[in-house]
């Protein structure tokens, strides 16, 4: 039953129409109605005491499907106010001419067909897209940070090499005085070596066979 045959009443309308690019549409309105009381003899004559149920989906489907063909899904999601109000006014004067009164309508359900799969799709694709993009910059981030790092070490050999250039065998013989400074401090670390003065005479003595001890002269 769409409405109460009573002063008023309140149905709910479901309808399948198409858009000005011929999609489906799944659109219901709720309308809130009231016969004129002065016509109640005529319609429950003419119509019946289910005028309700005999009128108003007849009528309904007929404004919609006038009114929604204007417009594409995406007119009638952003439009949406636009189109309630338009269907609104001509469902109201339509309903006039059958003695009824129509309190309210609202556009309460409204879903697309192929178009909600192709927004869905296209959601869809474009998480895809974001991610793809921030792959490629991740990439693009690893190999310029590569190329930093490799012309970082070149401009260290760089500096090396010019260094051996221009201080000639200077640098070398640092590098061997640094490294002959770290083998005397790990000698001197040792309890099995003795370091004995050069004008000292030089020996060597065993005290214990397991475990040798030697003796350098400076």
């Amino acid at each position: 039953m769409v409405g109460q045959r009573e002063d008023d009443g309140l149905g709910n309308v479901p309808v399948i129409t198409g858009s000005k690019d011929l999609q489906n549409i799944n659109i219901t309105l709720r309308i809130l109605f009231r016969p004129v009381a002065s016509q109640l003899p005529r319609i429950y004559t003419s119509i019946g005491e289910d005028y309700d149920e005999r009128v108003l989906p007849s009528i309904t489907t007929e404004i919609l499907k006038s009114v929604v063909a204007q417009f594409d899904p995406g007119e009638l999601i952003t439009q949406q106010e636009l189109v309630s109000r338009q269907v609104s006014n001509d469902l109201t004067e339509r309903a006039a001419t059958f003695g009824l009164i129509l309190d309210d309508v609202s556009l309460t359900h409204l879903t697309f067909g192929k178009f909600t799969e192709v927004v869905e799709a296209k959601q869809v694709a474009q998480q895809k897209a974001e991610r793809a993009r921030f792959v490629v910059e991740k990439a693009e981030q690893q190999k310029k940070a590569a190329i930093i790092s490799t012309e970082g070490d070149s401009k260290a050999a760089e500096l090396i090499t010019n260094s051996l250039a221009t201080a000639g065998d200077g640098l070398i013989e640092l590098r061997k005085l640094d490294a002959a400074e770290d083998i005397a401090h790990q000698l001197s670390c040792s309890q099995n070596i003795t370091y004995l003065p050069a004008e000292q005479s030089v020996f060597s003595s065993f005290p214990n066979e397991a475990s040798p001890a030697y003796t350098f002269t400076g």
